[in-house]
């Protein structure tokens, strides 16, 4: 991961529009919707946060990630365990003395009911089928295959960005081709439908400027955990490139002032599983 930093000169300020797609239910003054309820009520087409973040980072017309961003794996199998938390299926358990720090805290499933979606439903059938239950931190580095134990190696997530580009390709977000690079052939999936990422990087880029809520906890559930894992995917600061510099530096500020909260202290402020574990999951990739 990176920190943004302040810039040299760039080209012009590029303006936005409103980026706020129809899972942003919450308001931005404060206080968060229960967390599967309005994720399904619509028709119009769904991200999730996995997705999101890969099609930040892939390049629109490549149609692939950069090969030396190295964060973008851990950034995935965590959006993986934030998207399973506002969809109801997993929470932390309760503080204890001995355990109040987010990272000491095992997951639990709450629901083991599918969610439709394949990568989800698969992590989900690993945390339910583990005993004793893991942390946040143990979980994205199984999910990962960042392990030494051989016996554990069955928890990896495999082919995950390849699975989570063919799902875009068929909501009509990313189109396939195959590429030649001198020795081998690769398949890449370059951007057809750009809105849908011009809206994502609206999103981040309104929620730290004109519609800048003035503390982590008033920002609506969605773009908090997309700004947590675009930083921990390193991809936050190329979402923010297109702004004049005044207002990158401004939007930098605000976003350290997010990432560098003390997660601990910020979880005790809400009673939403879902908010927990964003925190931990940005406390677990710290």
């Amino acid at each position: 991961m990176t920190t943004l930093i302040r810039r040299g000169k760039r080209a012009a300020e590029t303006s936005v529009a409103d980026g706020r797609g129809p899972e942003d239910v919450d308001s931005q003054g404060g206080g968060h919707s229960e967390e599967e309820d309005d994720y399904d009520s619509s028709k119009a087409l769904r991200l999730t946060l996995m997705e999101e973040i890969l099609l930040l980072g892939l390049k629109d017309k490549e149609g692939y990630t950069s090969f030396w961003n190295d964060n973008i794996s851990s950034g995935l199998r965590s959006g993986i365990m934030i998207e399973l938390a506002i969809r109801g299926r997993i929470h932390l358990e309760p503080p204890t003395k001995r355990k109040r720090r987010l990272l000491d805290r095992q997951v639990l499933v709450r629901s083991d009911a599918p969610t439709g979606d394949v990568l989800l439903d698969e992590a989900l059938k690993h945390m339910k089928a583990t005993h004793p239950p893991e942390t946040v931190s143990s979980w994205i580095q199984l999910l990962t295959g960042e392990t030494w134990n051989p016996m554990r190696m069955h928890y990896q997530m495999r082919n995950v960005r390849e699975r989570l580009a063919k799902s875009l390709v068929e909501k009509g977000v990313l189109t396939t081709e195959k590429q030649n690079f001198l020795f081998f052939d690769m398949t890449t999936h370059p951007l057809s439908n750009s809105q849908l990422k011009e809206q994502l990087v609206a999103k981040l880029q309104e929620c730290l400027l004109d519609r800048w809520a003035g503390e982590p906890r008033r920002l609506d559930r969605r773009t908090l955990a997309l700004m947590v894992l675009a930083h921990i995917s390193d991809v936050l600061d190329s979402s923010l490139s297109s702004l004049s510099d005044e207002r990158f530096d401004a939007a930098a500020a605000r976003s350290k002032a997010v990432l560098e909260a003390d997660a601990d202290e910020q979880a005790c402020k809400t009673t939403s599983p879902a908010d927990e574990m964003i925190w931990a999951v940005l406390a677990a990739n710290a």
